[in-house]
């Protein structure tokens, strides 16, 4: 049988053992006998000793250097462009503090093959995650929260078929060739988040289409939102103000793309809503949600 290529897309900085039991996961795969996998990792200038950890226990892991600026989005699309050039037949995104079931590739990948089956041929295939302790969903696919806010979003939690989604996060996407070369790479004017929610939307508007695969493929627990978040009501107001434009945030040039891009003819509205909110919320000392839902 003809090989199988995946190019498995990663970056870390700074999680040294959570990286090293992510890749623990990923060579442990029940894979078919056909299948190669590939991996680029992206180091963001980690200093625990990542690198070093990963080049003696994963010497065949291809491993990218970055300076500490690229954050989730620039590390991903770095690595994703290493490998686009060796065209293999999936790209499987993959976070570093996501530990994966043994057999969630060759769940996705037959997930892949049942949907084109169907004649879904430009389908990426999203895999759920669950908090290791509750085992409650933490991230995945995501659709519309709500039908007159474009880009407000909620989980869509997995079930024991495929499932239709409008976007995703990125801890574990499938993505097929003919995907990448018809979207391209993660976009530049996204720094650390939102461009994976991005990547999923435009899927959609180039004629693909979006699934979650069933059940879930492993274990990521949710990033939390405390201490030093923007959307934090025991901040004071300058300290949610500075925070909000700062990469980990909702950069306004940055979140200004994603409304003009995906909210229609009233993006203006879109784009300043959650700015507001923060005014109200720090004015009146009241909580705040994210503008999705994670």
């Amino acid at each position: 049988m003809e090989p199988q290529t995946i190019a498995v897309i990663m970056t870390c900085y700074n999680r040294r053992e959570k990286t090293l039991e992510s890749l623990a996961g990923l060579f442990t795969q029940k894979l078919p006998p056909e299948v190669i996998l590939t991996v680029y990792l992206v180091d963001d200038g980690s200093t625990d000793g990542t690198s070093e950890g990963v080049q003696e226990q994963y010497p065949n892991v291809k491993l990218l250097k970055g300076n500490g600026s690229l954050f989730w989005n620039g590390g991903m699309r770095r690595a994703f462009a290493e490998a686009i050039a060796s065209d293999p037949e999936f790209y499987l995104w993959l976070n570093d503090d996501t530990v994966l079931y043994p057999d969630a590739i060759a769940k996705a990948l037959s997930t892949y093959q049942l949907l084109k089956a169907q004649g879904e041929l430009l389908g990426v295939v999203i895999g759920s995650t669950c908090d290791p302790q509750t085992h409650l969903l933490t991230y995945g696919g995501m659709v519309q929260k709500n039908w007159w806010h474009p880009l407000k979003f909620k989980l869509r939690p997995p079930e024991d078929k495929p499932l239709r989604c409008d976007t995703m996060n990125g801890n574990f996407v499938l993505i097929p060739r003919d995907i990448g070369a018809k979207v391209g790479n993660l976009d530049p004017n996204f720094v650390h988040s939102t461009g994976d929610m991005d990547y999923g939307l435009r899927v959609k508007q180039n004629g693909g289409s979006v699934w979650i695969v069933p059940g879930y493929i492993g274990t990521c627990p949710v990033n939390s939102l405390g201490g030093d978040c923007w959307a934090d009501p025991k901040l004071q107001v300058w300290e949610r103000l500075k925070k909000v434009n700062q990469p980990k945030g909702l950069p306004m040039g940055e979140w200004k793309v994603f409304a003009q891009r995906h909210a229609g003819i009233f993006w203006p509205v879109f784009w300043l809503l959650p700015y507001f909110r923060l005014l109200l919320a720090s004015a009146f000392g009241g909580k705040m949600s994210s503008h999705i839902n994670h």
